[in-house]
């Protein structure tokens, strides 16, 4: 299991709701979508019968624009093309978001992908910072394990190998924190989400560059801190996964 105590708004399709999408009234969906321009809708509201006794197409139109022919909704143009524009901005906002997203379209079977699939968006966005922990053998033979900062890996490297099943996600030296069993090497970098706390009498430690939040990833610990979750991921790919994710809240 890889859920999460946090939610976000979801709505069909696993997106959160733009606010340009709240904003445009859904019984008018049909309208802006079906008729490419505002003349388009006007014609949509004439009869035969109305040309024949009015015998004036702009006429006709002026008439329904007005509210005194046609059977459907009275749309003045201004709102007409705002509403054209509101949908078509919501159209290129999900095009976009499902381009950017590494893991669209990927039939995930491994546990482990599922849970980083689940959180991409999240972490894109900057309204979770997931730190994944990672231990397992490199291409040596080596065991290695390592603290990874998983929004600044998506920001800094194509993702879409890794959830596609041709590379395998491993902590590097260059992570928050790597250390390789056998040749007793070790590194902690910060980056632009975490500080790395390395002198600490409860061990290793993260402190959040945006909320100023401790993250405690000792296993023992009652809790890994504020806003925060840990989670252990059984992979048949590793030997050891375990996904923190702290929500992100500025400090004020």
């Amino acid at each position: 299991m890889c859920s999460t105590h946090f939610h976000v708004r979801q709505f069909p399709g696993g997106k959160e709701k733009s606010k340009m999408e709240e904003e445009l009234p859904s019984g008018t969906d049909n309208i802006v979508t079906e008729y490419n321009t505002y003349e388009d809708f006007l014609d949509s509201q004439i009869t035969s019968l109305d040309l024949y006794y009015l015998e004036d197409e702009e006429l006709a139109r002026q008439l329904v624009e007005l509210g005194y022919r046609g059977s459907g909704e009275v749309l003045k143009r201004e709102e007409f093309e705002a509403r054209k524009q509101a949908a078509e901005a919501s159209r290129l906002s999900k095009r976009s978001q499902q381009k950017a997203l590494a893991s669209s379209g990927k039939d995930l079977k491994n546990p482990f992908l599922k849970c980083l699939a689940q959180r991409e968006e999240a972490n894109r966005s900057g309204k979770m910072t997931t730190i994944i922990f990672i231990r397992d053998n490199n291409a040596r033979g080596q065991e290695i394990s390592g603290y990874i900062d998983y929004a600044h890996r998506l920001k800094t490297e194509d993702f879409e190998p890794y959830f596609s099943g041709k590379k395998r996600l491993l902590p590097r030296p260059s992570d928050l924190s790597f250390y390789n069993w056998e040749t007793q090497t070790s590194t902690s970098n910060p980056t632009p989400n975490y500080q790395v706390i390395a002198e600490s009498a409860s061990g290793l430690l993260f402190k959040n560059k945006r909320d100023r939040k401790i993250l405690n990833v000792d296993p023992k610990a009652a809790s890994p801190g504020d806003n925060s979750t840990r989670t252990v991921i059984e992979s048949p790919q590793y030997t050891q996964v375990v996904i923190y994710d702290h929500i992100t809240r500025r400090k004020t």
